[in-house]
């Protein structure tokens, strides 16, 4: 595949590697209880957070973990489906339920996730580039334009954690 320029993108692994790999993840964070699969980000270098949404249809709590840096007190994702077309299934529940929480290697934290646009989304987006030198080139291999995902703090009293429901007014 080409990026536009006439040279070849760079090498990615199949998709049912990188869905493998992702198992792996998520299933030596489950086995751990928690203690192997999170890490902060470094300078030029993202680190990983278990994120809790609801799903948009089925309205039980779904947990992902992806890639962020921080930004001030927002931290931030790209909503990336490991480089395949459409958008990841956490991205959509957050579209629709902005209210989450994330899980760090420092704690928990409560967040409402929104897309990055305009100024802010050019501000952030070399940043990726900064943690991976191919981040450019991969995003050229989808037909629509990547998600930058900013999650804000919100305190308790903003709505209900994901699994909570409302009080009854």
């Amino acid at each position: 595949m080409s990026d536009g320029q006439g040279t070849k993108a760079p090498w990615l692994p199949p998709r049912w590697f990188i869905r493998t790999a992702w198992s792996v993840h998520r299933g030596l964070y489950r086995v751990t209880g928690s203690r192997v699969g999170l890490w902060r980000p470094r300078e030029n270098r993202w680190g990983t957070l278990r994120l809790t949404t609801i799903g948009r249809r089925t309205g039980q709590q779904r947990g992902v973990i992806i890639a962020y840096f921080e930004d001030g007190p927002n931290l931030v994702g790209v909503a990336m489906n490991g480089w395949g077309e459409g958008a990841p299934a956490w991205w959509l529940n957050l579209q629709a339920r902005p209210d989450a929480s994330v899980e760090m290697v420092d704690g928990r934290r409560l967040v409402r996730g929104r897309a990055a646009t305009g100024d802010e989304r050019s501000r952030l987006w070399p940043r990726w580039s900064e943690a991976d030198k191919n981040f450019d080139a991969h995003a050229t291999r989808r037909s629509s334009e990547t998600t930058v995902v900013v999650l804000e703090p919100r305190s308790d009293g903003d709505s209900p954690t994901p699994g909570q429901r409302p009080n009854a007014r």
